[in-house]
């Protein structure tokens, strides 16, 4: 059997070569489905894999807040449990928010493998100036640790987040909130916390405009300056984590969770909802595709199906000198992989081509040039050649199955 595929193959290329025109444009179609394939999903799953790379970039990986994801029940319910009770117009304990034990917490968090975390206070104050007020969610942090958990340093107009630590009072606002105030690096400004304690601060850094991530009205302090302003000495009431492999943030986060009651939000947690539209996107967006590879496997089942039409004769005779059925299904099925292989490797080039003009674009984005996200993996071109094989084979084996049922007397005798 082995000895004859090569007869089998030289066959097959007789038979594609004495029909070139329908060869070509066979070809011709399945290399414009990779190409085109090639070039959609390198556009989909590139700026997939650059909004997740956002979403993961954009917060720490986990985020363990002062809140229970089941609060205590109220004391009167317990004591009275499965009683016809309604409590109502009870007075409610007043306590004080926060994380308990945190610098338990920050050293089980940093005992992680790959794991950092950095403590944070978050709280509410009003900016003066000139007559203006502006609300903002001041966010205190150690700079030195805050940097290694998440990238907002990167997200610096001007100044750096180090500068907090080397200037009395410092704050870091966004670029919008200093033009409403009418304020720019260096100046200072009022602030006054819901406490009511007030004090003067210098800038020290702007934020980008249009850092969605961050908030429009967000800005950061030293953390002792925020325990200060906020009237909350040595609390923390946030402490973000991250981790070498972010794909590994939810069971982490549920051990956390498990061990100090505190709700631990994974980074997958709080983008459910995105994540879950990005699978019906790839559902979409992989149906397409296949589509046009689908539609390019018509052509060579053209081809084949002509040629077996064309050589009934030439087919009788083989079988008459001793060619199997399967001999023949093979030779038909060898001039469909070899029209896929060819389109394949065409379609790499044309692939190749496309996304090195669609990589080359530039579009204004948020005041920046900026270049498409694509995903140049060699994944991509594995699945493009996979699928195009498969429907390659599967459009040649079904005439050839016609061939292998030809009655080579009928023919021979002139009956067909």
């Amino acid at each position: 059997m082995m000895g004859q595929l090569p007869l089998l193959g030289r066959i097959a290329a007789r038979h594609l070569a004495g029909r070139r025109r329908q060869t070509l444009v066979a070809v011709s179609g399945v290399a414009v489905g990779v190409g085109f394939f090639l070039a959609v999903s390198a556009m989909m799953i590139g700026s997939q894999n650059d909004f997740i790379k956002t979403l993961i970039d954009a917060a720490p990986h986990i985020i363990i807040s002062d809140e229970l994801r089941s609060p205590h029940p109220q004391p009167g319910v317990e004591v009275h449990k499965g009683a016809a009770i309604d409590l109502r117009h009870y007075k409610v304990r007043n306590e004080v928010r926060g994380l308990r034990g945190w610098p338990e917490i920050l050293r089980a968090v940093n005992a992680q493998p790959g794991a950092i975390g950095s403590p944070s206070l978050t709280g509410a104050i009003t900016l003066r100036s000139g007559g203006r007020e502006e609300a903002l969610t001041v966010i205190g942090v150690d700079p030195s640790v805050e940097e290694k958990v998440s990238s907002v340093a990167d997200k610096l107009r001007t100044g750096h987040l180090r500068d907090l630590e080397s200037t009395q009072g410092g704050i870091i606002i966004g670029e919008e909130m200093a033009q409403r105030l009418g304020l720019g690096m260096g100046d200072v400004v009022g602030a006054t916390s819901a406490s009511g304690k007030s004090r003067s601060m210098r800038i020290v850094g702007l934020f980008k405009r249009g850092q969605s991530q961050l908030g429009p009205s967000a800005g950061y302090v030293l953390l002792r300056e925020a325990q200060s302003l906020l009237g909350r000495p040595f609390i923390v009431n946030r402490i973000g984590v991250h981790l070498d492999d972010p794909y590994g943030a939810q069971p982490v986060a549920r051990r956390l969770e498990m061990r100090f009651s505190y709700k631990a939000e994974s980074w997958q947690e709080r983008s459910a909802d995105f994540l879950s539209l990005l699978v019906t996107r790839n559902v979409i967006m992989y149906s397409v595709v296949s589509a046009i590879l689908l539609v390019a496997s018509f052509g060579i089942y053209t081809v084949v199906s002509n040629s077996v039409t064309d050589k009934r004769r030439d087919i009788a005779i083989m079988r008459s000198i001793g060619f199997s059925e399967r001999d023949l299904q093979l030779i038909f099925v060898f001039e469909g992989l070899a029209l896929a292989l060819i389109g394949i490797f065409a379609g790499w080039l044309l692939g190749y081509g496309l996304m090195a003009i669609l990589g080359s674009l530039k579009f204004p984005i948020a005041g920046d040039n900026q270049y498409l996200p694509l995903d140049r993996s060699p994944r991509q071109y594995a699945i493009a050649a996979a699928a195009s094989l498969l429907s390659g084979v599967i459009a040649a084996w079904l005439p050839a199955r016609k061939a292998a049922k030809v009655d080579p007397v009928d023919i021979l005798r002139g009956a067909v």
